[in-house]
């Protein structure tokens, strides 16, 4: 089998898109310059909404840049706890595979907003998780939560994959 045959097998083709562009994606937002132009305002904008949202039940606390502080518990959200991983991971899954640009852009809006969703509970549970179970917060931030919130892309991508896209589908819009 030739390179151009290779090329041709719509799961080779998938496999190096999406490789190249979370490769590409995950250089990107490392630079410095995208970190404090994007992530940076990123991760605040997220504090910001999970400290409101806290307000709204009923939490006494301070919203300082990505900190959290109240009398009972303080956390950092940090550019790994910002849903942005996730994010570019289901971005790049939706861009290499083979669909209508249309399905493509409501998959990437309609994703990015569910995983924003569920990395606000994330973090509104893990600050109560903090208040409540403080000797389980280490293991419900780095084993628990992040592989929920990482398949839970995956498997957003996958229901994107069957409902929206199809393999079939030549790029035509």
């Amino acid at each position: 089998m030739n390179v151009r045959q290779l090329w041709e097998r719509p799961e080779t083709r998938f496999l190096i898109l999406f490789l190249a562009t979370l490769g590409l994606s995950f250089t990107v937002v490392a630079l410095r310059p995208v970190d404090e132009a994007f992530v940076v305002p990123f991760t605040t904008m997220v504090a910001k909404v999970s400290g409101h949202t806290l307000m709204l039940f009923g939490e006494d606390l301070t919203v300082n840049g990505c900190q959290l502080t109240s009398p009972r518990f303080a956390v950092t959200i940090y550019n790994g706890c910002n849903g942005l991983i996730t994010s570019l991971i289901f971005i790049s899954g939706v861009l290499a595979f083979p669909a209508r640009w249309s399905a493509k852009v409501l998959g990437v809006v309609g994703g990015l907003l569910a995983i924003q969703v569920i990395n606000l509970v994330r973090i509104i549970s893990l600050f109560y998780i903090g208040i409540y179970l403080p000797d389980l917060f280490n293991s419900s931030h780095i084993f628990i939560w992040q592989s929920i919130v990482i398949v839970f892309g995956v498997g957003l991508w996958m229901l994107w994959a069957d409902r929206f896209a199809s393999p079939q589908v030549q790029e035509k819009d």
